[in-house]
């Protein structure tokens, strides 16, 4: 059964660095499962930037931005550890590409416990990235709240099932759930 850590705070808070340091101290053996699309210039951007944090680490990258599910176990079953980065970017994925209308609780529970489901034959470790989104002010509008609340949802399935949890602000790691002994 893999083992299970997540990973959040805010934007720019230094968990994408952090999950780095924490997976290359679990195993030699990586994969960097990417949900970011490049829609404009300034996401292709933040990919390089991302991209050359890892290069020449001995990290193996593989785009997905919607089907976490079908890449586990197959897909990464050689990796002793897979970071998912992030969550919240697979959560926009899925409602932009199902489209607003189609993603409510249900569905979104349901693709994430897909997904958990499946990378529970994974004999590695998953370490997966999201944001804290719910700590701002409420969005002024619809379409932000719905989002909002389904990172929220998604965080929530995630934290629960999850071995670890810790919240990073200001670059510093503050572990909220502790392995289970």
């Amino acid at each position: 059964m893999a083992e299970l850590i997540l990973i959040t705070g805010g934007a720019r808070s230094g968990k994408s660095s952090y999950a780095l340091e924490v997976s290359e101290k679990k195993s030699h053996s990586r994969i960097f499962i990417a949900t970011c699309p490049s829609i404009d210039q300034e996401m292709s951007d933040r990919v390089t930037r991302h991209r050359e944090e890892r290069q020449g680490r001995g990290w193996q990258t593989i785009e997905e931005e919607i089907e976490l599910a079908a890449l586990f176990p197959e897909k990464v079953q050689d990796a002793g550890v897979v970071l998912i980065d992030c969550v919240t970017l697979w959560v926009n994925n899925i409602l932009y590409n199902y489209g607003e209308e189609k993603v409510d609780d249900f569905v979104i529970k349901n693709l994430c416990l897909k997904w958990l489901l499946a990378m529970e034959n994974f004999p590695g470790t998953v370490i997966c990235v999201t944001n804290e989104v719910g700590l701002g002010v409420v969005p002024e509008n619809r379409l932000a709240r719905k989002y909002r609340d389904l990172v929220g949802t998604c965080n929530q399935l995630i934290g629960r099932k999850a071995d670890e949890v810790v919240l990073v602000s200001c670059g510093v790691p503050l572990k909220i759930k502790k392995k289970r002994s």
